[in-house]
């Protein structure tokens, strides 16, 4: 599930999008680049969200898994580019 994206169906952050950047058994870790940064992740159940069919780009998917460095700025500008092709 890492890289796809979600849409959050419950909580005070309802139908907001986020990239999901960590997964533990049922709980996803959710960023979105400005309020939820890759150093705060959200925490929220797997049952909460909406997750789309859709993924970031290759390149930065490969680094999410891999746990390299990956800036804010770069999920944000995912975030744009899905919502706006959608």
């Amino acid at each position: 599930m890492i890289g796809r994206f979600a849409a959050s169906k419950a909580g005070h952050d309802r139908e907001t999008c986020y990239v999901i950047v960590g997964e533990e058994n049922d709980f996803v870790y959710l960023c979105d680049g400005q309020k939820r940064k890759l150093q705060n992740p959200k925490k929220k159940r797997k049952k909460h969200i909406q997750v789309a069919d859709h993924t970031v780009l290759p390149e930065l998917l490969g680094r999410l898994k891999a746990g390299e460095r990956v800036w804010d700025e770069e999920i944000k500008y995912a975030i744009k580019q899905y919502l706006k092709d959608i």
